[in-house]
């Protein structure tokens, strides 16, 4: 069966006349009866009666008539759906983002693609440090990352998206809390809640080269693989935790956020593969750009 023929029979059962519907058909008459005489042979059964005034659908056509339109609808919408696709405006993009990232730049990021690509669904993979990053989208399990450079995979492009100071977050009954600003000096003898030293983290080696610029090494009373669980460690009451100023987008029960006066500064950076030449990552960079989201800074190959 052809689909041609399905489109036909529609445009008879609609308009009940073959000379209207060969009309809207841009066809002549004759070739449109011979194809529905051909479908009705197919099926085994009559789909129209036919006289001299009118066309009218038989029960079979009826019932026919309800698959067909339905089949037709599912056809055409596969094939806007695959336009909108080559044009990179539908699909799901696989995103990684680090722990803090998530407060501030991915609803700015979601909200920008639910107005600018509002088909495309983002898959969300929070919590994640560089390294894994860059493993995802080298194995080609992510499409892009939200990441802190430096970036040592090869084969990966980054640019810039945000600069962020870091602050401490510190319970909201520690000798701190009236301060506006704190001076990394002033957490010599604080217990710290950090991410692994060996976890690749970006942030835990700026802390570090803080507190080393001010004559210490930062003691290390608990460590944590996700921004959350830092934070709740700090509303406990166990400690103070560095971390990037975007946490301040979602502030914590019991967690107070201090700038520091003399701490260092980290980079986010939107990554992707080089070679992937998917119309969806391809959207998506001329959208940020679009609305001057790239900052900048040190750029990886586009």
């Amino acid at each position: 069966m052809e689909l041609r023929h399905l489109r036909y029979f529609v445009a008879v059962a609609e308009t009940r006349h073959f000379g209207k519907a060969a009309e809207h058909l841009h066809m002549a008459q004759p070739p449109l009866s011979q194809a529905i005489r051909r479908l009705e042979k197919e099926l085994g059964v009559e789909l129209f009666t036919r006289t001299t005034r009118q066309v009218v659908l038989t029960g079979a056509g009826e019932v026919f008539r309800t698959d067909a339109e339905r089949i037709l609808t599912a056809v055409d919408e596969a094939v806007a759906r695959v336009a909108r696709f080559a044009a990179g405006a539908e699909g799901v993009l696989r995103i990684g983002l680090t722990g803090a990232a998530s407060y501030r730049q991915l609803p700015a990021l979601a909200r920008l693609m639910k107005r600018e690509m509002p088909q495309v669904m983002l898959e969300v993979h929070t919590e994640m440090l560089t390294p894994a990053q860059e493993a995802g989208l080298i194995e080609r399990r992510l499409d892009i990352g939200l990441l802190r450079p430096p970036v040592r995979q090869e084969g990966i492009a980054h640019r810039s998206v945000a600069t962020e100071p870091l602050v401490v977050a510190v319970p909201e009954q520690h000798w701190l809390a009236e301060a506006d600003v704190v001076r990394i000096e002033q957490l010599r003898h604080e217990d710290f809640v950090m991410y692994g030293a060996t976890s690749g983290s970006v942030v835990h080696d700026a802390v570090v080269r803080s507190c080393l610029a001010s004559g210490y090494y930062p003691h290390r009373a608990y460590e944590v693989t996700e921004t959350s669980a830092a934070l709740a460690l700090v509303a406990a009451g166990l400690g103070v935790a560095v971390l990037p100023d975007s946490i301040r987008a979602a502030p914590r029960e019991g967690v107070l956020c201090k700038d520091i006066e003399d701490a260092l500064t980290v980079r986010l950076d939107l990554a992707w593969r080089e070679d992937d030449a998917s119309p969806l990552l391809r959207g998506l960079l001329a959208v940020l750009e679009h609305n001057d989201m790239f900052i900048e800074g040190p750029e990886g190959a586009a």
